[in-house]
């Protein structure tokens, strides 16, 4: 009688997707294209495997990598090739596959600063009418009538190619970007509402990283483009794209100053909570820091097109009325038993509305980020802000607008936090802007007047008739004290705040 032989679960065979074994066969230097003329249009319809991928390149030296440049030059011409074509599922997985190409390349190019990665993926025979390719079709694409996610991976597979070295004048491929510009194509995207919403955060930071390329040594189109650029529907487009991101961030640290404005008894329950659930694997998190975010690089492109434009000036007072509304009635928006909120909290609210004001917003933001200047990278934030209010207050159009009497604004800007006072919604005044830009540099420069007179000590003073101690001479290196009889604003315990959070603020 025959018994059949069970198989245990050790003697199963592993078995790989096609793919796979295709990228394994493909980084021996097998070439799989000899007997299969169709091989690149079958293998584009199969679903990439990019982790796979990159683990087949990342198991190669770079010694290995050259050598297998051949092989890899076919790939990589292969998947731009696709890009021309009207078939989606080819052209989405090309887009995948060279980005996972160009991804696990520039990695390797960190590690090693000696690997010639642009003969690696194209080649020394004609590699400028290679990228001239892929840039056309990038150009076609974004300009064309394609569905919103393709063009969107293809400002993914530029930004790959754009932001791979840390240096950018370092990046071996940015050059093909100025010889082939794609500015028409990418500000065109931000014309649209639609279109800005889905890409204009992209576009911009795109578009920012590009004019910083070499800007300073050669004649960048990016740079030109930009500063000539009178298109009222892009520049407002490209205008909303910054406010949109700055205000992000005001709304959230706005709402978290809200949120941590609580008792004495909540902080201290917080803040002993955190003493005991807090591991030491995690990283610390000191008060005052905020997680980063694309707000900064929306401050970039803010300084960089003020800087350039001189039209993108009319933009900066470009608003919409929003019409106010009374406040709801509490008994017909709350439960039974329960009392009813502050209303004069919710006018207040309701009539401080974040604007849509881009230079409205950046004031706000820049009070944010002004109060704290305690590290190297909060310094230089504050900093490029500064710089970027000088661009804006020189130019005249803009100057004009931050004085006009006609023209006010009510301007909620931020406020530290402090445990011992409790931070009460308040309607700010009804001014105009310059009077904002002063209000928040002289926070600032008194910030700096307190933390340098807290730490520094003070000489003996000289007596005066009286007996009144007077201040140090004009001339005396040290901090001067208080003049008899002026009256100070802030209680001590506020100045002491001040100084413990505004430590570092004498370095700008």
């Amino acid at each position: 009688m025959s018994m059949r032989k069970r198989s245990g679960s050790g003697s199963k065979r592993h078995l790989k997707e096609k793919i796979v074994q295709i990228y394994e066969s493909f980084f021996r230097g097998e070439d799989l294209t000899s007997e299969n003329p169709t091989f690149w249009d079958e293998f584009f319809l199969l679903k990439p495997k990019i982790s796979q991928l990159e683990s087949e390149m990342n198991k190669l030296t770079s010694e290995q990598l050259l050598n297998m440049k051949d092989n890899i030059n076919l790939l990589v011409n292969q998947c731009i090739e696709m890009l021309g074509q009207d078939h989606q599922i080819r052209l989405v997985y090309a887009l995948q596959t060279f980005s996972g190409v160009l991804t696990t390349m520039y990695q390797r190019l960190g590690q090693d600063v000696n690997l010639n990665m642009k003969v690696i993926l194209l080649g020394t025979e004609n590699p400028n009418a290679i990228m001239t390719k892929l840039m056309e079709h990038c150009y076609n694409i974004l300009s064309g009538d394609v569905p919103d996610s393709l063009k969107s991976m293809v400002i993914k597979l530029l930004l790959i190619i754009a932001t791979g070295v840390e240096n950018i004048d370092e990046n071996p491929l940015v050059e093909y970007f100025m010889i082939n510009s794609l500015f028409e194509a990418l500000i065109q995207l931000l014309c649209t509402s639609g279109e800005r919403q889905q890409h204009g955060y992209d576009v911009v930071i795109l578009i920012m990283i590009l004019v910083n390329y070499k800007k300073q040594d050669s004649a960048n189109p990016y740079v030109v483009k930009l500063s000539i650029l009178d298109d009222e529907l892009a520049l407002n487009g490209y205008g909303q794209v910054i406010t949109a991101a700055l205000n992000d961030y005001v709304i959230s640290t706005f709402g978290g100053m809200q949120t941590n404005s609580g008792s004495w008894l909540s902080s201290l329950t917080s803040m002993v909570g955190g003493i005991f659930l807090t591991s030491d694997d995690a990283q610390p998190v000191y008060r005052g820091q905020r997680n980063c975010s694309g707000e900064e690089g929306m401050l970039l492109a803010l300084y960089e097109v003020a800087h350039l434009n001189r039209n993108f000036m009319t933009t900066l007072a470009h608003s919409s009325s929003t019409a106010t509304s009374a406040p709801p009635s509490p008994p017909a928006t709350l439960p039974p038993h329960q009392n009813p909120p502050n209303l004069a909290q919710i006018q207040a609210l309701i009539d401080n509305e974040q604007p849509t004001n881009l230079l409205v917003t950046f004031f706000q933001y820049c009070s944010i980020v002004m109060a704290d200047t305690r590290t190297e990278a909060s310094i230089n934030k504050c900093m490029l802000c500064f710089i970027t209010l000088t661009c804006i207050v020189e130019e005249q159009f803009a100057n004009s607008i931050m004085h006009d009497q006609n023209l006010t604004f009510k301007v909620q800007l931020y406020r530290l936090p402090m445990r011992h006072r409790k931070l009460v919604p308040e309607v700010p005044p009804s001014q105009p802007l310059a009077s904002t830009l002063i209000e928040v540099s002289g926070r600032v420069v008194r910030g700096v007047h307190r933390s340098s007179a807290a730490s520094v000590e003070l000489p003996e003073a000289v007596s005066g008739p009286a007996g009144e101690r007077l201040a140090p001479a004009v001339g005396s290196s040290h901090s001067p004290t208080q003049v008899p009889g002026q009256q100070r604003n802030d209680t001590a315990e506020e100045a002491e705040h001040i100084h413990h959070e505004s430590t570092g603020c004498q370095y700008i």
